[in-house]
């Protein structure tokens, strides 16, 4: 089952689209559609190099890079793009002694521009990065290298729904079944990270490991069988990351923020006050947060997510606003909420995929996701769309398909609990999260940016 949320073709991470007009009206996609993949270099330099062409193919690759100089896409392999996660890591090859862990934190994800005049070094003279994120639903990988300050252009992905949670909110444990899909996809990111030379890399497991009677056993079976070392991260760690990643979708005049990553065996909700001295690090500006241990996965598994009525949904609002109103800090933002410069920052399948049946898209496009303004009316209007189909209209539609319909309904009833707490008139929409922020962290860690400011190593 591979994941719609890859980020093939999207904007760089850390590049901001100009804020639209609060009518909700998605931004135009910056640049064609169907851009050509950068291919992978070698030790000899990258492929496709002009000057083995002829004449008139180098006044075409000319002309191409000049193209693309100008799009905030994502250069990419022959590799499905995905988003970003965290934890200290280690890469080994399968059954031998793991390499010493290695730990760091990257930027957003762009390719820069070089000052005039400035050499703009060959990606394979780059650092590489790397971030995975093995959630209670999906196994992501992002591999990066720095480019202008706090940006980063992906090189490499890898994004899949695995459903490791599968049977935890019953049984406390992780099933064989999901074990298995887990360790397989694993094997995928393994390999990727093996095939480069990574700098620094940080891989982690959230909620479905956190939580399961057998999670550190599974991890164990991870180290033995697919080479890789993951870390669990607790919870204000994986709020952080969140935030961390998504710090381009936040406009420098917003005065307020709720930052929430609806997950699938827990939701993540991060209280952000901007009204005074603005830090470059969105993270350091969290003045409250909470980790509801109740996600798509765990909410669906309790109250079903195939035959859904208005009741069965109205259950599922309220479960999770009880859960909301034992949050201590949820008043922290209470000065900022009636202004036009507050709003909500939604990263999940949930929020994507309502964006993507609010434009109607034939198949999902990230590009035209991520950053997307919606406004209230446009998120109501959504919301009673999916509740009012059934199961199978919900598999046909191409944003949501076989693998997320018996999923989405849970993720709007915490969606509509969220709204309900913190009422907004515009919610922006991030196709990114935690492997973004994780980038963004080594690779602000590791200096990369420091030197001349242009993503130099």
């Amino acid at each position: 089952m591979e994941d719609h949320d890859t980020g093939a073709g999207a904007p760089e991470v850390g590049v901001s689209r100009a804020s639209p007009p609060p009518s909700g009206q998605a931004s135009p996609p910056a640049g064609r559609q169907n851009r050509r993949p950068v291919q992978p270099w070698s030790g000899h330099g990258q492929a496709g190099d002009a000057s083995q062409h002829q004449n008139g193919q180098k006044a075409k690759t000319r002309k191409r890079r000049k193209r693309r100089r100008g799009r905030k896409v994502f250069a990419r392999d022959d590799a499905r793009l995905a988003a970003p996660g965290v934890a200290a890591a280690a890469v080994s090859a399968p059954g031998s002694r793991p390499a010493e862990a290695i730990v760091a934190a990257l930027p957003s994800v762009a390719p820069g521009r070089p000052e005039p005049g400035a050499r703009r070094p060959p990606l394979q003279e780059l650092p590489v990065f790397a971030a995975l994120d093995l959630g209670t639903n999906n196994c992501r990988l992002l591999v990066a290298v720095p480019t202008r300050h706090g940006q980063f252009r992906v090189i490499d992905a890898f994004s899949r729904i695995v459903r490791l949670g599968e049977g935890l909110t019953a049984n406390g444990r992780l099933g064989q079944p999901a074990m298995d899909r887990a360790v397989e996809a694993l094997k995928i990111c393994g390999d990727k990270l093996r095939n480069r030379k990574i700098r620094k890399a940080r891989l982690i497991a959230t909620e479905a490991c956190r939580t399961a009677a057998n999670g550190a056993e599974f991890l164990d079976r991870v180290e033995r069988e697919a080479g890789l070392k993951l870390e669990i991260i607790d919870r204000q760690t994986e709020a952080r990351l969140a935030v961390s990643g998504c710090g381009s979708l936040v406009d420098r005049d917003t005065q307020g923020v709720v930052l929430f990553d609806i997950g699938g065996g827990s939701s993540e909700i991060a209280l952000i006050d901007l009204t005074g001295h603005r830090s470059p690090r969105l993270a350091n500006h969290i003045v409250s947060w909470t980790s509801l241990p109740v996600g798509v996965v765990s909410l669906a598994e309790r109250f079903g997510g195939r035959a859904v009525t208005r009741e069965i949904f109205a259950a599922m609002v309220e479960d999770v606003a009880v859960r909301l109103h034992a949050f201590d800090g949820r008043d922290r933002l209470s000065h900022v909420l009636a202004s036009p410069k507050f709003h909500l920052l939604g990263t999940s399948g949930t929020v994507t995929t309502l964006a993507g049946v609010h434009l109607d898209l034939d198949r999902y496009d990230r590009r035209r996701v991520d950053g997307l303004w919606m406004d209230r009316d446009s998120v109501d209007r959504m919301v009673e769309k999916l509740v009012g189909w059934d199961f199978q209209q919900r598999v046909a539609n191409p944003c949501i398909g076989a693998d997320r319909a018996d999923l989405v309904l849970a993720g709007c009833a915490i969606l509509e609990a969220i709204r309900a707490v913190w009422p907004s008139e515009r919610l922006r929409v991030a196709d990114r999260g935690l492997r973004e922020g994780i980038l963004s962290e080594l690779m602000a860690d590791d200096g990369v940016w420091r030197n001349n400011g242009r993503g130099r190593a």
